[in-house]
């Protein structure tokens, strides 16, 4: 058997490098899921009651329309248009299996073979990830402060005749750090103005600690002709395993799109499609309860960390994720490599997390917590374990584990 460089020479997913690891835990204690960004809850009663009646009917195992069904995409616009106080078109929408589908085919869709694309670190792996796959060029935008937010201007001296787009993901993954709206839109315009793409990835836009819109773009004229919007329905209605995310973008860029879509998976599953229907039309209630709850787990989590609990450094926080420094240095004080860190934690602490070097190019000491996915004495049961040892014990014991 013959296998492609293409995916050889690529990572494996860390979600799945990490649960890997769990079945080799000898430990009795109860572990504490730090690792995927999946809500812990069921979907709302609306949802549930509403598949119940699709699955029962005669559509409900049929092909959706390759853009999707007409009623989500209306929806998804009036929501977008009011959310954003702005103008979304149905048109200029097109439902996906999930929001890593919607890059992929849109990514796919604006670059050729050896173009670059551009990722603020630390970026969201799945996205490095296909871009490679792709047989894309990765530039990584190194933040120029402590806030992790990206910078326009250092943006644009990276750019080469060979960029096609800059990516942004906000509320961020692994970061939790939330873009303001006047640095999306100075994206906006070094876009427009350098004829580039700028991908707007905001799967986790429920779960900002405001109001306000996320961006002003959907107002300005033809903001289509340089900014793509991706969405997710998964972590917004607890709906992850039923795949369904959004492009909003330019027709011409989406009717291009569905041509990868027709050979991967022809269309979003109309299950899904229907769930995150009910979601937008009957249980936007239910969204905003699920963020005001997941934000008091970020408070939480932000005192309980505050205290550098181990040696355990909070550097951001926000939507699901804590970006955290570890204290883990050998005798020369050297960084422990992040996936003896990850054993560490699992192993001695019965702690399931995400290396940090599954979202930067190079190891920054750094690991992802989930802390959505806890309860709230749990988070504080997080800070008890992560201090069970001093930080020189743990950065010894780190370096043994096999």
């Amino acid at each position: 058997m013959r296998l492609t460089r293409r995916t050889l020479d690529q990572i494996y997913s860390p979600i799945g490098a990490a649960f890997a690891l769990v079945p080799q835990r000898t430990s009795e204690r109860r572990m504490l899921d730090l690792s995927q960004a999946a809500p812990s809850c069921p979907p709302p009663p609306a949802i549930q009651r509403h598949l119940a009646t699709v699955a029962a009917s005669a559509d409900g195992g049929r092909y959706a329309p390759q853009e999707g069904i007409p009623t989500l995409r209306s929806a998804l616009a009036a929501e977008l248009s009011g959310a954003y106080r702005g103008s979304v078109d149905p048109a200029q929408i097109m439902i996906t299996a999930g929001c890593n589908q919607a890059f992929s085919l849109v990514s796919s869709a604006l670059c050729e073979v050896g173009d670059r694309v551009m990722l603020p670190v630390p970026f969201y792996f799945n996205h490095d990830m296909w871009l490679r796959l792709d047989n894309l060029n990765v530039d990584h935008l190194t933040p120029t402060d402590a806030s992790l937010i990206p910078d326009p201007d250092a943006a644009e001296a990276l750019l080469t005749d060979r960029t096609r787009a800059i990516v942004l993901v906000t509320p961020g993954n692994p970061s939790g750090v939330t873009v303001p709206p006047e640095v999306i839109h100075r994206f906006a315009e070094l876009a427009r103005r350098r004829d580039l793409m700028l991908i707007v990835d905001e799967t986790y836009r429920s779960f900002r600690q405001t109001d306000e819109p996320a961006h002003n773009l959907f107002a300005q004229p033809g903001w289509d002709d340089h900014v793509v919007s991706l969405h997710s329905f998964s972590k917004e209605f607890a709906i992850p395993g039923y795949r369904v995310g959004a492009a909003v973008g330019h027709p011409d860029l989406l009717a291009e799109a569905m041509k990868l879509l027709d050979c991967v998976a022809i269309c979003a599953p109309r299950i899904g499609q229907e769930a995150a229907l009910a979601g937008l039309t009957q249980a936007t209630d239910w969204r905003a309860e699920q963020a005001e709850r997941v934000a008091g787990l970020q408070a939480r989590f932000e005192t309980a960390l505050g205290e550098r609990p181990g040696g355990f450094e909070l550097v951001t926080a926000g939507a699901y994720f804590g970006w955290i420094r570890h204290p883990y240095r050998d005798l020369d004080g050297a960084i422990i490599p992040a996936d003896d860190v990850v054993k560490r934690l699992l192993f001695h602490h019965d702690l399931l997390t995400i290396p940090g070097t599954a979202f930067t190019p190079d190891d920054q000491g750094m690991v992802r917590m989930s802390f959505a996915n806890l309860e709230p004495a749990d988070i504080d049961l997080l800070a008890e374990r992560l201090a069970e040892s001093p930080p020189s014990d743990q950065g010894r014991a780190a370096s043994k584990v096999e």
